[in-house]
């Protein structure tokens, strides 16, 4: 699966030709089944005319031997069909996962835009399976027009007549169930999106639950997603209710079909037009007719659901990057002078700030938003609406993502650990591993854990409390040892001694390395060469920590409270 798949149908496409090769095989085998199927009523029909009619006991013999033989082929077909067709819509499945997971990973970002955590899995687990269960239902589509199809021939070598109906009436009975299979196709969309919704909410409520607690509005959240899942209910009724009529009229049209079959069947054979053992065939046929007609009704909802599915990983795929490489280049070895002209980006408005190769600078934002708008320019999550944001002389805005993340890190504050032993979260090897968890004083917290920096940490860094996870976190920012460290609030779990130690080793640490800490904590800004101050969007005043803290009472108001 590409990034090309910008429609329903060039994800459908993408899908189904990604696994041709099992897809035909499943196919022919299925095809092979089905015909093999309509094959035995008129196998039946001719044992009658030829054997037992005439008493002739070889030919019974001879024909029950045939329908042995049928039995046997189209029971391994199924088998071998089923698991081709399975195996072809797990791997579908698989491989439009990998494609969201790097849309979603993609440096250049976007995807995320308008979109809750859980609307993201949910498209990468239940939309994608949908898409993949295409290629499954494809297979015994086929399979069923060939069953038909055979069903239609032996009914003409028997009767014209039986034969067109069969022939001439299953064009517009399928033409009806794509009809039919349309509100079904738009209510499941209607459905994933509310179920991607309520999946959102939740995650975001399960992340926040401490918060929640602690300032006491578990109620408010607890409305919030009833009437999300509410909504989610509804959708999924209103679908499930389209599924069932969409069921149960096609079932009801397959029925009306199969009955003409076997009516003028009958007349036929009333009539001497055909033998008995044509007539027991035609019976046969007319039943048999039935389960081709299932398997119609089967894919044409799986068609409907998967092309609903099939948009909205579209959607995804097909979002715009956040931010586009250009052909800038870093220079090799990275300096990291940073310096912002006239920068607006959000809360931002005109940012002037330049920050020398090797120079320790605390950035205090009395407005959040602005220090994360700061981040987003530094680590060109996003570009600003106008001014330039440049390292070493080099526009960001023309370098590729990836690249100017290699030179500029940024640690944000809520950035999480991942499943593994703390070593391993770290990420580094000898001495510089040793050093940063020394600098982050996350060697206190290894020296608490049962198998020191060998403890497994669950996923999230749930098994850890805030100020463990921080200072883990801090040190893998530590032992990545970029040019640019820009580090937001790194100690806001963590207790005043442990603070003012990790303020000493993180200066040591980054001691002739760019660094920037976003911050109000006073340690942390004790150590810093200059204080920058931002308000309003704007730099407001810099400094020395100590004389900012004298002279200034809106800068002691935000770092000292």
């Amino acid at each position: 699966m590409s990034a090309t798949a910008t429609t329903s149908r060039s994800v459908l496409r993408q899908a189904i030709s990604g696994q041709r090769k099992h897809v035909t095989i499943a196919s022919v085998l299925a095809a092979c089944h089905q015909g093999g199927e309509a094959l035995v009523p008129v196998i039946i029909g001719l044992v009658i005319d030829q054997a037992v009619a005439g008493g002739a006991v070889g030919s019974l013999v001879i024909w029950l031997a045939v329908l042995g033989v049928v039995f046997a082929g189209l029971s391994y077909s199924y088998r071998f069909a089923a698991r081709a067709a399975e195996g072809a819509s797990l791997r579908a499945a698989h491989e439009i996962r990998i494609a969201i997971s790097e849309r979603v990973l993609h440096p250049g970002g976007g995807a995320e835009t308008g979109k809750l955590a859980g609307e993201l899995v949910n498209i990468g687990t239940s939309d994608a399976q949908r898409v993949g269960v295409v290629n499954a239902a494809l297979p015994f589509g086929i399979a069923a027009l060939a069953g038909l199809l055979v069903s239609a021939v032996s009914l003409l070598t028997m009767s014209l007549p039986l034969g067109l109906l069969v022939l001439l009436g299953t064009p517009p009975l399928l033409y009806l169930a794509h009809l039919i299979g349309k509100p079904l196709e738009r209510r499941s969309e209607a459905e994933q999106e509310r179920s991607a919704h309520a999946s959102g909410i939740a995650v975001d409520l399960v992340k926040g639950l401490r918060v929640l607690k602690g300032i006491g509005a578990e109620s408010t959240a607890v409305a919030r997603y009833r009437g999300t899942s509410q909504n989610s209910l509804q959708a999924t009724l209103r679908a499930a209710r389209a599924k069932a009529w969409h069921d149960g009229s096609l079932l009801a049209l397959t029925g009306i079909f199969i009955a003409v079959v076997a009516l003028v069947g009958g007349h036929l054979a009333a009539s001497g037009s055909i033998s008995v053992g044509d007539l027991v065939a035609a019976v046969g046929l007319a039943q048999f007719l039935q389960t081709p007609f299932l398997i119609f009704a089967w894919v044409n909802g799986e068609l409907a659901q998967g092309r609903a599915s099939a948009g909205r990983v579209a959607d995804l795929l097909s979002t715009p990057e956040a931010v586009r490489a250009g052909d800038g280049e870093l220079p090799l070895p990275t300096q990291g002078s940073i310096r912002l002209s006239e920068v607006t980006y959000g809360s931002l408005r005109g940012v002037d700030l330049h920050v020398p190769a090797g120079e320790l600078v605390g950035v205090v934002a009395a407005d959040p938003a602005a220090a994360t708008d700061l981040l987003d320019c530094l680590g060109r999550v996003g570009d600003p609406t106008s001014g330039v944001v440049r390292v070493d002389g080099v526009d960001l805005s023309t370098v590729d993502p990836q690249r100017v993340r290699e030179v500029v890190l940024v640690a944000a504050h809520d950035a999480d650990l991942f499943e593994g032993t703390l070593a391993e979260n770290v990420h580094s090897e000898g001495s510089a591993n040793g050093d940063a968890l020394a600098a982050s004083a996350a060697d206190e917290v290894a020296a608490a854990l049962p198998d020191g920096v060998e403890t497994t940490v669950t996923e999230r860094g749930r098994s850890l409390s805030g100020g463990q996870r921080q200072r883990v976190a801090l040190a893998r920012a530590l032992a990545a040892e970029a040019p640019v460290l820009v580090v937001h609030d790194p100690t806001t779990a963590v207790d005043t001694v442990t603070e003012a130690k990790i303020a000493t080793g993180l200066a040591r640490q980054r001691r002739g390395r760019t660094t920037i800490l976003v911050t109000t904590s006073p340690a942390l800004l004790a150590v810093t060469d200059r204080v920058v101050v931002l308000e309003d969007g704007r730099v407001a005043v810099e400094g020395d920590h100590a004389a900012l803290v004298h002279e200034r009472a809106g800068y002691r108001a935000a770092v000292l409270s």
